[in-house]
């Protein structure tokens, strides 16, 4: 298969080298890469760490929901 040689700057080169998986290549994390067209919202956000291999613990991810039910948005978004 034909290869393109890219340039990275060093910190987009290390978020592509820690999101790599045992002996994954490059290739392979660019195609599992996610390329959001519109925002994501916060429960997007929590449903994919749930998914795993975000290296976000569960244990964590209770703990962040918890409080969220404990400190709600309020309505008025002034208040």
């Amino acid at each position: 298969m034909p290869t393109k040689t890219i340039t990275l700057e060093l910190d987009a080169y290390e978020k592509l080298r820690l999101a790599k998986r045992g002996g994954e290549s490059f290739t392979e994390v660019v195609r599992r890469a996610v390329w959001l067209d519109a925002p994501i919202t916060g429960a997007e956000l929590r449903d994919y760490f749930r998914k795993g291999g975000s290296g976000v613990s569960t244990k964590y991810l209770d703990a962040v929901e918890q409080t969220s039910d404990q400190d709600p948005v309020p309505d008025d978004p002034w208040a």
